[in-house]
């Protein structure tokens, strides 16, 4: 007989999920060496364009280390996690998480990259996280790269693009993996790892202006192989240190549509999938599509290989996939059409059908069921959502209440969606919503840009008390999890 399902299993791991840039602080703390996160300033609304971009070159690096700028750069105060993370482990556990994703920052632990030793205090930081989390039955999620490189590899190699760093990550993967073992369980390599075509500084701390005879593609393809066999050996490593360890890979899943039903729209939105999807077939299948081939050479895009690559691929795929899903975008072949906004994109079209955020996302809830069957249809392997939320200006009553309805209903309706794949039989692990206590951004480093269930009184500019409340949305999600996503 076939067997019924009709909602989420008694396992799924319900939480939230943020970044060590967003939110730790501490910079120049306890040995910590900077990292790309720490030079991207606060970028005013008025000086924005749609999509993401981060233009950060080598002058402008030297400009910083050399006190020239009057930017202000948040990701080097957050939230002050550093400090508080024992009050905000607490506000988790209230509200009832199974896991908690959050990362490590590797210059926290390497402080140039390429030390020989590890910074200790650093390692002891996420120890005491980990032992917090622990008290409360909460998994960690543990993310080994997320956004931020040590700057000392990008001004001595130039990041990614440089082969070396391989050897730098595996050593940093090999020896967080000792440190805690007895704590991880569920490990992720590269968050968003396909960021890099985007923006090479923010996913492989490249500076494009120093390698002038390439084109950025170019660039971005081969240092991307690099986290690919980085990425292939630290799973390696963890499944030798942690026999139990599940290491999954992270995709900005850009779920794309065609604007008409015309041949030439549908081409050109299969076309952007499998761009999109090329990220989780490496990782997933162990090898190259066919299809990049002719990618690779329409684009002059050759992608340098050392011996064995292709074995290590090969040998070493993930236990499972994640991913973000905030929005879907649509193409079209012919018209004039307006752009939209959103997460990694410029030049997408909008949907008629579609509401957009505050920030021009398009919210597409229907879309996430879709994302989570074509997932599972490709690779039928076990599938995390971590991460999924709404940013939006938040108003703060009289009382200090915050009626956050229109979050609620974006959530909501995104769950509703993640149940309907789950009844379609998708295998899916959990959901961290992003993030569930307000933080900096990352892409344009402001706080008002809010997501979370707790409030932080701060302001873009750093400016504030600090101060954690809780908004209508807390006891909200506290109920869906309480009822395993059966009450929305």
């Amino acid at each position: 007989m076939s067997k019924t399902i009709n909602g989420f299993n008694e396992h799924f791991l319900w939480g939230g999920a943020t970044a060590a840039n967003q939110v730790e602080g501490a910079f120049d703390e306890d040995g910590k060496g900077l990292s790309t996160a720490d030079m991207v300033p606060f970028i005013p609304k008025e000086k924005r364009g749609l999509g993401f971009a981060i233009d950060v070159n080598s002058q402008y690096i030297q400009d910083v280390l050399a006190e020239k700028t009057n930017d202000i750069y948040p990701k080097r105060f957050g939230i002050n996690f550093y400090h508080t993370y024992k009050e905000d482990i607490a506000l988790f556990a209230e509200l009832g998480f199974k896991v908690f994703r959050l990362s490590i920052n590797w210059s926290r632990i390497f402080p140039n990259g390429d030390d020989e030793q590890p910074n200790e205090a650093g390692l002891q930081f996420y120890e005491n996280v980990f032992k917090e989390l622990k008290k409360y039955n909460i998994e960690p999620l543990v993310t080994l790269s997320h956004y931020e490189t040590p700057l000392g590899l990008t001004l001595k190699y130039n990041g990614w693009y440089n082969r070396k760093v391989i050897q730098y990550f595996t050593r940093y993967a090999e020896t967080v993996f000792n440190r805690y073992k007895d704590y991880v369980k569920y490990w992720l390599t590269f968050n968003e790892i396909n960021v890099i075509t985007h923006s090479p500084y923010t996913g492989g701390g490249i500076l494009i202006d120093q390698i002038p005879e390439k084109n950025s593609d170019q660039i971005a393809y081969q240092a991307v192989h690099h986290q690919f066999v980085a990425s292939a050996l630290a799973t390696k490593l963890a499944h030798e240190i942690i026999p139990d360890a599940k290491v999954g890979c992270m995709l900005a899943r850009m779920q794309t549509y065609p604007v008409t039903n015309h041949p030439d729209d549908i081409i050109k939105a299969q076309e952007q999938n499998d761009l999109n999807l090329f990220f989780t077939d490496v990782h997933a299948k162990g090898q190259y599509p066919d299809y990049m081939n002719r990618y690779f050479a329409e684009n002059d895009i050759i992608v340098e290989k050392a011996d064995g690559d292709d074995e290590i691929l090969k040998n070493h795929p993930v236990d499972f996939i994640s991913f973000s899903y905030y929005m879907s975008i649509s193409v079209t072949t012919h018209g004039e059409n307006d752009e939209t906004a959103g997460n990694l994109v410029k030049g997408a079209v909008k949907n008629q059908y579609l509401e957009s955020s505050d920030w021009g996302w398009q919210i597409d809830p229907k879309g996430l069921r879709v994302t989570l069957r074509d997932f599972y249809n490709r690779y039928g392997k076990p599938l995390f959502i971590v991460e999924n939320g709404l940013g939006a200006y938040d108003h703060v009553e009289e009382d200090g209440s915050i009626h956050d309805h229109y979050r609620i209903d974006y959530l909501k309706k995104h769950i509703e969606q993640m149940k309907e794949a789950v009844k379609d039989g998708v295998d899916l692990m959990g959901y961290t919503a992003w993030g569930p206590i307000d933080l900096v951004s990352f892409s344009t480093s402001e706080m008002s840009k809010r997501y979370g269930f707790i409030y932080v009184d701060q302001d873009d500019y750093g400016n504030g008390t600090l101060k954690r409340s809780k908004k209508d949305s807390f006891s909200w999600y506290q109920n869906v999890i309480a009822t395993n996503g059966e009450d929305l």
